[in-house]
Formats: C-alpha cells, sequence, structure tokens
C-alpha cells in the first residue's frame, strides 16, 4: 500500500485539507456570536457550507473526468482554506456567507475526489486498508486541529486561526503537486452492452440499485452523527451540570477515536476475505446499540460510565460502516466509476449529518433528547434490515460488468490455487 506512487502525498494532503475544515468548523460561527451576530447567522454559516458541499459533489466526476484529480484537489484545497482570512475583514451576513459558500465549493471537491483518486492509486488487494488509512488522516486531523482552533481563538485571536487555516490548506495543495496526474476512465453508456465470447451481451444495471442499499447505511449512520454531535453535550451538561462539559468532551472523543480505529479494521477484514459488506451488518446493530444506550441513559439518570460504553459501541459501528459502505459503492461499480462512487458516498454521508441535525433536533424539541437518539437508533435498525434483505437478494443480481468485485474475487481465486502449488514444493 505504502509503495504505490503518490499514496503517502494524498494521505498527508488529506491530512492537511481536513486540519483546515476542523480548525474552521467551530470558529466561524462563534465568531458570529462574538461580533454580535444572531444565533441563526451562526447556524446559517454552516449551513450554506454544507449546501454548497453536497451541491458540489454532483458535479466532481465530471470535473475529474475533464481535468484529472491533482488539479481538481489542489484548486479544492485552496478554495477551502485561503478565502478564510476574508474573515478576518468581518463576519457580518452578506460576507461570512458568501466565504462559507466558497469554502463548501472547495470542501466538496475534495472529499470527493480523494476518495476516488485512493481507489486509482492503491492495488485491488490493499483497497480496503488503504481507505481505512484515510480515515485515519482525517481522525486524527480533526482530533488534533478541532480543539486547536478554540484554544488559539480563545487564547490568541480569531485572526490568527484563520491564518493558519489558509496556510494549512496551503500545505494540502502543494502536496498535491507531488501526486500522479490521472484522470477517471472514459464512461460508457448507461446500458452499453459487454461482447465475450461464446456468450451473450449482458446488459448492465441501473446504477440506483447497487449502490442504494450502502448509501441508506452510511446516510442513517451520519444521522445518528448529525445528533450526537449536535445535543450529547447539552445533555449531558444537564445532567451533571458541574463535570457535563468534561464528560461531553471525553464521550465525543472515544466516539471519534473508536470511528478510525474500526474504520481501519473494517477495512484490513475486507482485503482479508477479498469482498466488501461483510461487517456492514453488525457495524450498523452496535451502531444503533450505542445510540439505544446512550438514549437509556439519558433517560434514566445513569452513571456517566455508561455513555462511555455507548460512545465505543456507536463509534465503532459508526466507523466501520464507512468504510464498508464505500467499498461496497467501489466494488459494485466498474473501475471507471469511482469517481460517482465517491461523490454519492459523500453526498450520503453529508446530507444525512445534515439532515439528522435538523430533523432529529425537531424530534429532540418534541420528545427531548432521549428521545432523538432512540429514533436515531431506530434509523439504523432500519438501514440494517436493508442491509440483511441486500445481503440474500444481491447474491442473485447481475452486477455491472468490469466490476472491481469480480476482479477482487479473481484475486482470491488466484491465491487459493497458488497455495497447493506452494506446499507441494
Amino acid at each position: 500500500m505504502w509503495k504505490s506512487p503518490g499514496f503517502l502525498a494524498t494521505i498527508i494532503a488529506v491530512g492537511a485539507a481536513f486540519g483546515s475544515w476542523s480548525l474552521l468548523l467551530p470558529i466561524v460561527p462563534l465568531a458570529v456570536i462574538q461580533s454580535g451576530g444572531s444565533n441563526a447567522l451562526a447556524g446559517a454559516t454552516t449551513g450554506v457550507f454544507m449546501a454548497a458541499t453536497v451541491i458540489t459533489q454532483t458535479f466532481t466526476p465530471g470535473l475529474c473526468r475533464k481535468f484529472g484529480y491533482v488539479p481538481v484537489m489542489s484548486v479544492a484545497a485552496f478554495l477551502l482554506g485561503v478565502p478564510a482570512v476574508g474573515y478576518a475583514l468581518g463576519v457580518s451576513m452578506l460576507p461570512v456567507l458568501l466565504i462559507s459558500a466558497i469554502r463548501g465549493v472547495g470542501f466538496g471537491a475534495l472529499t470527493v475526489a480523494e476518495s476516488a483518486l485512493i481507489a486509482e492509486l492503491v492495488p485491488l488487494k490493499f483497497l480496503g486498508k488503504a481507505s481505512g488509512m484515510l480515515g485515519l488522516a482525517v481522525g486524527f486531523s480533526e482530533l488534533i486541529f478541532l480543539p486547536l482552533g478554540l484554544y488559539l481563538a480563545e487564547n490568541v485571536s480569531f485572526t490568527v486561526v484563520y491564518v493558519l487555516g489558509a496556510v494549512v490548506a496551503l500545505v494540502a495543495a502543494l502536496m498535491c503537486l507531488s501526486i500522479p496526474r490521472i484522470k477517471p476512465e472514459p464512461t460508457v453508456p448507461a446500458y452499453a452492452l459487454e461482447e465475450t465470447a461464446g456468450a451473450s451481451p449482458a446488459p448492465r444495471v441501473a446504477t440506483w440499485k447497487l449502490v442504494t442499499v450502502p448509501a441508506i447505511g452510511i446516510c442513517v449512520t451520519s444521522m445518528g452523527f448529525g445528533v450526537v454531535s449536535s445535543f450529547l453535550p447539552a445533555a449531558v451538561r444537564e445532567a451533571d451540570a458541574l463535570n457535563g462539559a468534561l464528560f461531553a468532551g471525553i464521550v465525543l472523543s472515544i466516539v471519534g477515536a473508536a470511528q478510525m480505529v474500526f474504520r481501519y479494521l473494517a477495512g484490513v477484514v475486507a482485503d482479508r476475505r477479498g469482498e466488501a459488506g461483510r461487517v456492514m451488518a453488525p457495524a450498523l446493530f452496535a451502531g444503533a446499540a450505542g445510540l439505544a444506550l446512550m438514549s437509556a441513559t439519558v433517560l434514566n439518570d445513569w452513571p456517566v460510565w455508561w455513555l462511555f460504553v455507548a460512545a465505543i459501541l456507536y463509534g465503532g459501528g459508526f466507523g466501520a460502516v464507512q468504510n464498508e459502505a464505500l467499498l461496497m459503492m467501489f466494488t459494485r461499480l466498474p473501475r471507471n466509476r469511482v469517481s460517482e462512487a465517491s461523490a454519492l458516498w459523500n453526498i450520503a454521508f453529508d446530507s444525512g449529518t445534515g439532515i439528522g441535525s435538523f430533523a432529529l433536533g425537531l424530534v429532540a424539541t418534541a420528545f427531548a433528547y432521549s428521545g432523538a437518539f432512540a429514533t436515531a437508533a431506530g434509523l439504523m435498525l432500519l438501514g440494517l434490515v436493508a442491509t440483511v434483505l441486500d445481503s440474500f437478494l444481491g447474491r442473485h443480481r447481475i452486477t455491472e460488468s468490469g466490476n472491481i468485485r469480480a476482479r477482487l474475487r479473481q484475486v482470491s481465486a488466484a491465491r487459493r490455487i497458488a497455495r497447493p502449488r506452494t506446499k507441494r514444493k
């Protein structure tokens, strides 16, 4: 994996880009509030950012195919960080929303291009582990730069955070220049026919039939993350006014750490089995159990250490689902459509997070925080049902020709054939 040309540079670039994003994520709304802006405007900065992100993600596969991954990632990293310097001039409504939208465009293009590029750079037998390493890079950046941004804003100045965010993003843009300049393979018509010797033409299957179930899995899981990240700190502070902030920070850190570790482990399992999706159902069940335990702990005022257990369950399930859903999309679609798979995964992830924060926030208003956590657990169980059904029905589905899953099976078969020969020697 590490010998793949450009892989290390890609990991560093992704870590730096997400470092810039993490530095500014909580700072911009905080700056708006401290400058006298409304809570609505503070929330709108994140809302506009995510809206621009999702819209851009739909166009990114075409941009990658036309210009290549490296130019798209370089420009995206620049747009994500450098415009943040403009926040130092003021955070009134029009400038702050415009800058947030520009940065959202950069973030949307970057998230799609980097995931697809990993699938292009790394040999198929290491794809699961490489995707997990990508998750580790993102997770470590968040763990380091999220608290760093808050510390600098409180103890130095907001302007320093803006400038640092721009500098870290420029590091990402420069690292992209050392990545091999490759483009996705040209696409073929959706219903093109594959001619094989002695076989009748096989029609391709519609994309939505292949990616809907993994998209549902990552969407419902990220909805849970939206409610956990938005309302768990407030729920813990209500339960313990003295130590609530400390405990909430610990719980969120556990979620992040478990997410990183289990995303990587899920990739290792996928590589060893030669097939993605084996741990998708257990991961969804673990995540639902974690959310249900959070709901029960908050509702019944159980000791806070139950939240630590819940955080491990949910964070671990969340990380594994991330990797499994992405790999399932990669393996079900042809190699020349990895950028589309990456875009669909990111759209499902980001829209799930946003919808979870908003829709389950309404549930929290009507049925308290415990009701929001319980609803999120129920949504993950629906994803579990869809995944289990897909594991049976998918075995009889005619998948698209030339997909990565078929190639992985060929690699596994070759290994099984080669092993007896080695023993006879």
